[in-house]
């Protein structure tokens, strides 16, 4: 039995003991020296005795080991790199460096200390900037009726060991009015490497959407093998099916009404598109330039060569509990540098491409194309269907002399008034 619990079985028994007689003393003494272990002289002063209080320890207050320096760099790069989950945020500290010791001139001591922060810690120091970034996503997917039985349905689990094999979807930026031509967002994942690459078309043309996939697959760093798209009329077509044709792209689509299906790019959409651009309208040439100019350069060096990102391994059932299992967090790049099927001359532009960005800059620059961007919307409200007053009722239409002659005559048959109800005149 523990100190506590000695107390307080003490201090349950001491009035009693107090006022029992001498025979129910000797038998709580006897009961409190068997239950407590105590010898019995001491037991007895203990309950002749004053009560005593328990002791209590001092608490503990652990030192911090972290000061706000280190707390308030870590904010900034966390701001920087685009408010990655803690894991990643971690794996990306090592890789900006160079440019974190440029920026704040730090000391060996904070410099360590920045490196050794756990994951978990992160996430203390930080919780009170993480509870506001939370927006929902919504999306104007219309399904596609066309070559249905020609696109196969992808069933399984994406297990690919090579880049290649990536989905793609649209991002509508239409705000609050669907009505009209506006941009869309062309998002594309590979699967294996996480590389990301947009592109914004003006409508769902198959012109603009063709266009804008050939430009992307022109400008992968490795060769596009499948395809994998929802059920929107944008994708399920004639001339994407014999573009994927003729360039030997396996191409597939999801279930209907199954957006896990293309979890991959739907994250994307959110971490890519979404964070970013918002949910303004755009349906101008300019924006979908100024939107352009930002995903060929800084967003596209940004995501893919700074931003670690992990992968799910596996899933185990833990009781009632689901629980995944992730690998090491990487860049995209990290992950295309170490695939043999990766293009060796691109993948070695694009490390030496790194080792002259600085990432406090692209995302100093980034921020600017928004803003630029955001000064571009369309800021209007949907239309409201109007409000106009009801007419004014119209006076009845007075009572013929045939009318008013039936109604004295049954009058004077039942021996009482006859009233009628009064109709508005025909229209």
């Amino acid at each position: 039995m523990g100190r506590r619990s000695k107390w307080e079985y003490l201090k349950a028994i001491y009035q009693r003991y107090r006022h029992a007689s001498k025979a129910v003393k000797r038998r709580i003494l006897d009961e409190f020296c068997q239950v407590c272990g105590y010898n019995r002289k001491y037991a007895i002063r203990r309950l002749n005795g004053r009560l005593p209080q328990p002791a209590r320890r001092p608490p503990r207050h652990r030192p911090t080991r972290y000061s706000h320096q280190v707390v308030g760099i870590l904010t900034t790069v966390w701001e920087a790199a685009g408010y990655p989950w803690s894991v990643r945020l971690k794996a990306l500290l090592p890789l900006w460096m160079p440019w974190i010791r440029q920026r704040f001139s730090l000391a060996p001591a904070l410099e360590q200390q920045l490196l050794a922060i756990s994951p978990r810690q992160i996430d203390r120091r930080l919780q009170v900037k993480k509870t506001a970034a939370r927006r929902r996503l919504y999306g104007r997917t219309k399904p596609g009726t066309l070559l249905k039985h020609h696109i196969p349905i992808k069933t399984d689990h994406w297990d690919v060991t090579q880049p290649g094999y990536a989905e793609i979807d649209l991002v509508s930026h239409s705000g609050d009015c669907g009505e009209g031509e506006f941009v869309y967002s062309l998002t594309l994942t590979d699967i294996h490497t996480t590389w990301t690459e947009s592109r914004a078309v003006l409508g769902r043309g198959y012109t603009g959407i063709l266009s804008s996939l050939e430009e992307l697959r022109q400008g992968l760093p490795f060769a596009l093998l499948g395809l994998d798209s929802d059920n929107g009329s944008e994708f399920l077509n004639h001339h994407l099916w014999r573009y994927t044709q003729e360039r030997t792209i396996h191409f597939t689509r999801s279930r209907p009404y199954k957006k896990d299906d293309n979890a991959h790019v739907e994250q994307k959409n959110g971490t890519h598109v979404r964070k970013l651009i918002g949910w303004d309208r755009y349906d101008t040439e300019a924006a979908r330039a100024a939107m352009n100019d930002l995903y060929r350069h800084e967003l596209r060096e940004f995501m893919n060569l700074f931003l670690p990102s992990v992968k799910l391994l596996k899933k185990e059932r833990v009781g009632s509990r689901l629980k995944r299992i992730y690998n090491e967090p990487k860049t995209p790049l990290d992950r295309l540098a170490a695939c043999p099927e990766a293009d060796p001359a691109k993948v070695a532009a694009l490390t030496r491409l790194r080792e002259q960005l600085d990432p406090f800059a692209l995302a100093q620059a980034i921020d600017q194309q928004l803003e630029r961007l955001c000064r571009l919307a369309t800021h209007r409200r949907s239309p409201k269907a109007p409000t106009t007053p009801p007419p004014p009722a119209k006076a009845p239409r007075p009572l013929s002399r045939v009318e008013r002659e039936v109604l004295g005559n049954l009058a004077q048959v039942f021996g009482m008034p006859v009233y009628v109800k009064q109709r508005p005149p025909a229209r």
